[in-house]
């Protein structure tokens, strides 16, 4: 689904937003009460209450493949392998890419797509037979940590689709389970923020009533099995839908006034953190005080329309190196200082088939021949000519103009190993 059609909940600087409307109550001939009744009397049963844990450190990478012109998956192993990017998730369970990360020793989520949901809802054989197709031809050669089911189901326009996720989460567990491996491998489903019913300040955030019938029986489930609450976490669209009154620098991790919340008393000098509390308020209100939060999608475009503001290399760069720096410290949010943030970024590549504005193709850490696109000091499958892979050059290129050009040369690089070795840390 495009980022950008996605319904932002937008966290403001300056006032809230009005009041939410009324919620939407779900009428449908009381079926679907029925069967969250009858799965929430399954749940208990079907859990083991031990929990998995499918993240190595704090940072990770969705690697999309909406493209023509990708390096072939054995390329990115090596590619991630550089970059030293130990957690990798994908939107589907392609073969090419689970037969490339075998013996990697790189974790990998695989997805049960949207389009899948509704027939493994229907039939526990269609999740077994899925399982036998994508899992067991692979595992564990193939580092599999966890099955994303859906992507943003829950606020989208299918409810016969939102209807269906709890059976498909269901049947894929079971399934899980008679093999052996519903202990190692964790089985989420991510989320967009249209399932907030509004985020300001971060702990008057609620989940929309309309979408609990749906939510609550989700996090019954994975409230027993010890699964994280998954969400797609965009300060970037937050800022692009309303830059009159966001500052740039809250949305990017650089100095500014932040935000209060006086209910809690707490600061908040970064967009990403708040947007993680309002999640884990959200949580805690519905029930679920003990559920960690984890972020499966977040990211900043380096090239946009002229409407889309904020979309440009300087900013997808600051956002992203001063994200990942954040992520090195391994530490919580305000609210949850104990709960270490964890993140993917979105997104590996640039994908130059992907529908709707320009920002929907310029997400990618590197271009497709696998060069660096956003430089956070990383090395390309090939030299970009940001990278110090070029360093030989330009400094010949900078003696040949004289004295004062390698000055600047000088600092130019000295700058690049500082903030190199800050991202490290």
């Amino acid at each position: 689904m495009p980022r950008t059609a996605r319904k932002v909940r937008v966290l403001l600087l300056s006032s809230p937003p009005p009041p939410p409307s009324p919620p939407v109550m779900l009428r449908r001939g009381g079926v679907v009460l029925l069967v969250v009744v009858v799965v929430l009397g399954l749940l208990a049963a079907r859990c083991d209450g031990k929990k998995v844990s499918s993240f190595v450190g704090t940072y990770g990478v969705n690697y999309g493949r909406i493209a023509d012109n990708l390096p072939p998956p054995t390329e990115v192993v090596k590619l991630l392998r550089m970059a030293r990017i130990k957690n990798v998730k994908i939107y589907d369970a392609d073969h090419t890419v689970l037969d490339a990360f075998r013996g990697s020793g790189l974790n990998l989520v695989i997805a049960v797509t949207n389009g899948e949901v509704k027939d493994i809802a229907a039939s526990p054989a269609k999740a077994m037979d899925w399982l036998n197709e994508n899992v067991q031809p692979y595992y564990p050669s193939t580092r599999i940590v966890g099955i994303t089911v859906g992507n943003e189901v829950l606020g989208g326009a299918d409810a016969g689709l939102a209807e269906a996720l709890i059976g498909a989460v269901v049947n894929i567990h079971d399934a899980l389970k008679m093999l052996g491996l519903a202990t190692k491998i964790e089985l989420t489903t991510p989320h967009s923020e249209a399932v907030f019913a509004n985020s300001y300040p971060p702990s008057a955030c609620v989940f929309r009533d309309d979408l609990m019938v749906y939510l609550k029986p989700l996090l019954d489930f994975f409230s027993k099995t010890g699964a994280p609450f998954y969400v797609n976490a965009y300060p970037f669209l937050a800022y692009m839908s309303d830059p009159a009154h966001i500052d740039v620098n809250y949305a990017l991790f650089k100095p500014n006034a932040g935000i209060y919340d006086a209910k809690t008393r707490l600061r908040y000098d970064n967009m990403f953190e708040a947007q993680v509390d309002a999640a884990y308020f959200a949580l805690e209100a519905a029930g679920y005080p003990e559920m960690e939060v984890r972020v499966a999608e977040t990211g900043w475009a380096s090239a946009g329309d002229a409407t889309e503001a904020g979309a440009d290399p300087a900013n997808a760069r600051a956002y992203n190196f001063n994200l990942r720096k954040r992520l090195f410290l391994r530490k919580g949010t305000p609210y949850r200082p104990g709960r270490v943030a964890k993140a993917y970024i979105f997104a590996l590549f640039n994908e130059n088939l992907k529908p709707g504005p320009t920002t929907e193709r310029h997400y990618g850490l590197f271009k497709p021949d696998g060069s660096v696109s956003i430089d956070l000091g990383f090395k390309g499958l090939v030299p970009s000519s940001s990278s110090p892979s070029s360093s030989i050059i330009s400094f010949k290129r900078a003696r040949e103009r004289g004295w004062m050009a390698l000055v600047q040369y000088s600092a130019t690089l000295l700058s690049y190993k500082t903030e190199k070795a800050d991202a490290k840390r």
